[in-house]
């Protein structure tokens, strides 16, 4: 990943948000994402951070404090286990169906010039796992690399009510109707080191817009704009 990449994105973005400001509101949302649901695209969009090209808008808004959480997770927090979700929301304002490998999202954190790293999502069971069977933590542990997610087993009747509340607040509409809004949670194990999303990017690498088979250019959020902090 070369800096110019971020450079790009960023001057793009800055320029799309000058655009957007007039007809979108920004303010924050507690309330958990509604299954991932396809809506009609009148609804204003409820965010901190976005970027909008080709006729699909994107924003995306961390999660940061435990109220947040109580809504979607009302006993045991991802947050409180060093996790942070964040709700994503993809506006179709196109005339074809676009296509979304939710599998390829990272987050990409800086550290420095030299040092990036790229973080998957968790599944709903690798979350229910890391929340319900956390590893010890190792003070010696380095601050980076952070370690990839791992089973931890144990999965009981409480698992499997955690995991289902996790797949049901989770993002999961692979595909996006003309004209309609899906949104959901993405899950990362932060480590409990919240303060790295001043250096963090949600990029999304994947989109296809399915009626004339044609790539779309990548997504790349700047999350330290983010009014959650």
């Amino acid at each position: 990943m070369q800096k110019v990449y971020y450079t790009r994105l960023k001057i793009a973005s800055s320029a799309v948000i000058s655009v957007a400001l007039p007809w979108l509101i920004f303010i924050l949302s507690a309330r958990p994402p509604a299954n991932a649901q396809q809506q009609s695209t009148s609804k204003p969009i409820i965010t901190a951070s976005l970027d909008s090209h080709e006729g699909l808008m994107i924003a995306a808004d961390p999660w940061l404090g435990a109220e947040r959480y109580k809504q979607a997770f009302p006993k045991k927090s991802p947050y409180a286990a060093g996790i942070l979700a964040i709700k994503v929301t993809l506006r179709n304002d196109s005339a074809e169906s676009i296509k979304v490998r939710i599998e390829r999202i990272r987050l990409n954190i800086t550290f420095d010039d030299n040092n990036r790293q790229e973080l998957p999502a968790l599944t709903s069971e690798q979350l229910a796992d890391a929340v319900l069977h956390p590893r010890a933590k190792d003070p010696s542990r380095p601050r980076i690399p952070l370690p990839l997610p791992s089973s931890s087993g144990g999965r009981d009747k409480n698992w499997e009510q955690y995991q289902k509340l996790a797949e049901d607040a989770g993002l999961h509409a692979s595909v996006i109707a003309p004209h309609s809004t899906t949104e959901g949670l993405l899950y990362f194990d932060l480590q409990n080191q919240f303060d790295l999303l001043a250096n963090a990017h949600l990029y999304i690498p994947d989109l296809l817009a399915l009626e004339k088979n044609q790539a779309l250019m990548y997504f790349d959020i700047d999350l330290s704009r983010s009014d959650s902090h």
